[in-house]
């Protein structure tokens, strides 16, 4: 996938995530304007908040069964089979790596991960002399880093150090 079709689909699944989030505000929104009593009119209700926690619909995250993942976000509710979250992190780590702040340079303490033993592994050379390697990790993917040529080698000794 080219860098065109990989931001024409991030921005159909943002597209997608921004008309669930209308939806679950307007089921909020519904479901405010129902709960008030008859004999109020719209004249004397109080204004509802513009930003606050009460104002933003929530995201949830379960996962019902072993293969399938379901994401909330007010009222709406979207079920991802494997391919679908294998695509929904592809397209989330192709937006995030271009936001600002970067992710931190170091490891926080109690960090949550989970690691690949000996993942399957692919390279490719580039014109340039830099080293382009895959890793397949099982939840992420094929994961790509270049490497200068500089970096190949402090990898490799890094990797060979006792």
């Amino acid at each position: 996938m080219n860098l065109e079709e990989q931001i024409g689909a991030i921005d159909a699944q943002v597209d997608r995530l921004s008309e669930l989030l209308r939806l679950a505000q307007a089921a909020a929104g519904q479901a405010r304007a129902e709960a008030l009593p008859e004999t109020e009119t719209e004249a004397n209700a109080a204004p509802e908040p513009s930003a606050g926690p009460e104002a933003q619909p929530t995201l949830r995250v379960a996962r019902p069964s072993h293969n399938e993942l379901t994401l909330s976000i007010g009222a709406q509710t979207v079920t991802l089979r494997p391919e679908q979250i294998g695509q929904l992190i592809e397209e989330l780590a192709n937006a995030r790596a271009s936001m600002k702040p970067e992710p931190p340079m170091a490891l926080a303490p109690g960090w949550r991960f989970a690691s690949t033993k000996n993942p399957v592994m692919a390279m490719q050379k580039q014109t340039n002399g830099d080293r382009l390697l895959f890793a397949r990790h099982t939840g992420h993917g094929w994961v790509p880093f270049a490497f200068s040529p500089d970096a190949a080698i402090q990898l490799y000794m890094l990797l060979t150090q006792k």
